[in-house]
């Protein structure tokens, strides 16, 4: 299993999208990889999607909770199935690009990483391009990542043998930071600075089309449920994430004309 990667999808009636989403699983240069779709109670038909694709590869595996538990919970249960060392994630509506996985895995084979990340363009609904490209700061300390959530979920790869397993708390919102934050107590994080990630930017009820406010109470319940801190430390932290919020606006997020 040293050479396996698990893909972490959750999936909540992405009926529209993940079929797109599993071909360029399908489509990756590297091949030796296991795809743990967990579906959390849709009700349109993506399950009938996922089947159908499952029936022509065996390295997809479908799985369904018996009700709406939230993609934390998803997670944490796709993660206790995980079987191989390189542990990755692809949201049911996100695209990668042929080459993701096995350029990520050369670049931490080669450097000796544990945790890494790329950047990533924004698509619409419609998959076309917008213009934007996000990146983000070359190395991730602990501290740098309680400073902001830097890095796309559908960008990451960790090594599992050397950050083991990862539960995160029960929270409808920030469970991906709230991962990251558990891995990097193991390993520092770095960018590989290719783009090879497409996050669709503009589907209703994304954590990104949040409201600002709400975002911002969500951090603070991270930071003191999730992290565990007192009132005052997430208090800070909420503020200081709010600070580099802005800073990764100015520097790592790029907009050109498509």
């Amino acid at each position: 299993m040293n050479d396996l990667v698990s893909i972490i999808m959750p999936s909540y009636n992405c009926a529209e999208y993940i079929e797109e989403s599993i071909r360029c699983v399908l489509a990756q240069t590297y091949p030796v990889w296991e795809l743990i779709v967990i579906d959390d109670g849709s009700t349109d038909d993506s399950v009938a999607r996922v089947t159908a694709l499952k029936a022509a590869d065996d390295r997809i595996a479908l799985y369904q909770n018996e009700r709406n538990e939230g993609p934390a919970f998803t997670r944490n249960r796709a993660l206790r199935m995980a079987k191989g060392r390189w542990i990755a994630f692809l949201d049911s509506d996100d695209l990668w690009e042929p080459q993701k996985l096995e350029r990520q895995i050369r670049f931490m084979e080669d450097h000796g990483y544990a945790f890494t990340y790329t950047c990533y363009q924004e698509i619409d609904i419609q998959s076309r391009p917008t213009g934007v490209m996000v990146s983000g700061p070359r190395h991730i300390t602990h501290w740098g990542m309680l400073k902001y959530d830097w890095v796309g979920c559908l960008t990451v790869m960790y090594d599992q043998h050397r950050v083991g397993l990862v539960q995160i708390a029960r929270m409808k919102r920030l469970n991906d930071y709230a991962m990251w934050l558990k891995v990097i107590r193991k390993a520092d994080c770095y960018l590989l600075d290719e783009c090879l990630s497409r996050y669709r930017s503009d589907r209703q009820g994304s954590v990104s089309n949040q409201g600002y406010l709400t975002l911002v109470v969500w951090h603070y319940r991270l930071f003191r449920q999730a992290e565990g801190m007192g009132r005052l430390a997430s208090l800070f932290l909420t503020g200081v994430n709010i600070v580099f919020g802005i800073y990764k606006k100015l520097w790592y997020v790029k907009r050109s004309k498509v």
